[in-house]
């Protein structure tokens, strides 16, 4: 089936909540072997782990900072010595400070853009030297470099320079059949949608409701796939309509 994940070794750097979460679930469902890493919540990771094992399925959490290209190296070994080679790598932690361009600070800049390009670029460095041929590298960023919000100037900055970073990747890899592709999803329930937005996210969509992790998390599980395999460079809009 285009869809099964069956023999398939996964690595999904940011999950133990919300869309990351959700995407191990989806692939572990699928049939991969799925590793995943962690910065703080070590308990939303084990429940995680205990929840799949629960399932029949297995998965392994590592603790990693994006932030940290160290870490990133590591954790990618730490996977591969696990799995053994990888066939699927997502890249969906980020890092989001809410303020006015004006206000942001250097350190501001450094922490969002350290995480979320910086490590981002050095995760999809790691991937592009070690995906079996004819693998799958997808990245998450946000509809949000589409629809100029206030406040997050930083963070759509950094998500702009990783929207490139994949672009620019699917054209170097698309010799060896690796497809490089982005999901940029629109206002999901997460602990990122603040309360306050909510009515307004709802009513910006065309099928009226905010999205769940499970919806983007099975874009993708789809890109992960072999129905996908002619979709390369790409950045889809799992935003019910939002943009």
């Amino acid at each position: 089936m285009d869809n099964d994940l069956s023999g398939k070794n996964a690595l999904v750097i940011g999950g133990s909540r919300g869309i990351g979460r959700a995407v191990v679930e989806d692939l572990a469902a699928a049939g991969a072997a799925v590793a995943f890493s962690y910065v703080n919540n070590k308990e939303a990771a084990a429940t995680v782990v205990a929840e799949l094992a629960a399932d029949g399925r297995t998965a392994t959490a590592y603790r990693a900072d994006l932030g940290d290209v160290a870490e990133v190296r590591g954790l990618f070994a730490q996977a591969e010595d696990e799995l053994g080679p990888l066939d699927i790598v997502v890249a969906n932690a980020a890092l989001a400070i809410m303020k006015p361009l004006a206000e942001c600070t250097e350190e501001d800049y450094d922490n969002v853009f350290g995480t979320n390009a910086k490590g981002t670029f050095f995760a999809l460095q790691e991937a592009a030297r070690r995906v079996r041929d004819g693998g799958r590298i997808i990245t998450v960023s946000t509809g949000g470099t589409q629809m100029w919000f206030t406040d997050l100037s930083l963070y759509l900055g950094s998500k702009g320079a990783v929207e490139q970073f994949s672009r620019v990747l699917s054209r170097e890899l698309g010799p060896r059949g690796v497809t490089v592709n982005v999901v940029s999803p629109g206002f999901t329930d997460t602990d990122l949608l603040p309360d306050r937005d909510r009515a307004v996210a709802e009513s910006m969509s065309a099928l009226g409701r905010v999205g769940a992790p499970q919806d983007v998390a099975a874009v993708v599980a789809y890109l992960a796939s072999d129905a996908a395999r002619w979709l390369t460079g790409q950045n889809l809009a799992a935003a019910g309509g939002v943009f």
